[in-house]
């Protein structure tokens, strides 16, 4: 039995996921965003989507070209900010958005992969997060069309936890610096953030790879990911790898330096 998982080409790792899908997006702002895959679903044409990230791109770049093509109908998320036509749709009810607190939908998606249905945290306790009555969409009027449903709050050792339920997508999308052929991956400094437990969460795995190499070149204790979770494999060209945008760019005046 092989343990080849790399496909040809991104457009055919995206090939047959299905209008309706859910997915799992790896990446933090612009860092680590399966950039190769989104513009690959982009043209596959699938819509009706529900998507689980950190964020939903930026207005032009990442998640958000999916999003100015009205392809995604729901977004769970934790920030939701740069990014004026999100703002724009959710506000005028053609989007539904789930806000979760950050480390609660990085828990939710690793709880998914790790086969745990639910979980206590005390993050969001006191708040609308616990007692309901969070917008996720609204009317175009303006009125509240959705709102989310109270949760289950319990005490343990005194401190007051909420229920969350995990998450297990049909479909997920990352980006990795480096992976072997068998899905084995190696993230690098922050792109690593919201990669693996969207990894986890998915279903069908799919990674975008900076770099492919050979089984046993990742030594065992280098590894982020392992390749249990991986189903395919997209071996960047140099060109995609290297093709980074950057979310702000903040500068100064270069000081010149006296003799």
């Amino acid at each position: 039995m092989s343990l080849d998982k790399v496909v040809p080409s991104a457009a055919e790792a995206v090939a047959d996921i299905k209008a309706g899908s859910s997915l799992a997006v790896g990446g933090f702002g612009l860092v680590g965003i399966p950039w190769i895959l989104i513009g690959a679903l982009l043209d596959q044409g699938a819509d009706d989507l529900t998507v689980v990230s950190n964020n939903c791109g930026v207005d032009g770049a990442g998640l958000g070209l999916l999003l100015e093509s009205r392809r995604i109908s729901r977004v769970i998320a934790s920030y939701v900010g740069e990014n004026k036509e999100f703002a724009r749709q959710y506000l005028s009810g053609e989007l539904t958005v789930e806000l979760t607190p950050q480390g609660t939908l990085a828990e939710r998606m690793r709880a998914g992969g790790a086969g745990i249905g639910a979980f206590f945290t005390p993050t969001g306790v006191g708040t609308m997060v616990a007692e309901g009555g969070l917008p996720w969409r609204y009317h175009p009027d303006g009125a509240v069309a959705l709102a989310s449903e109270p949760k289950e709050v319990r005490t343990f050792n005194g401190t007051e936890m909420v229920l969350e339920e995990s998450i297990v997508t049909d479909v997920a999308l990352v980006r990795a610096a480096k992976v072997d052929r068998a899905g084995n991956c190696v993230f690098y400094a922050s792109a690593r953030n919201f990669n693996i437990p969207a990894a986890m969460a998915g279903r069908l795995t799919i990674v975008e790879a900076e770099e492919v190499v050979e089984v046993g070149e990742i030594g065992p204790d280098e590894v982020h990911l392992p390749g249990v979770f991986v189903q395919r494999i997209v071996e960047l060209t140099p060109e995609q790898a290297t093709n980074k945008d950057i979310e702000k760019r903040t500068t100064r005046p270069r000081e010149e330096i006296s003799a």
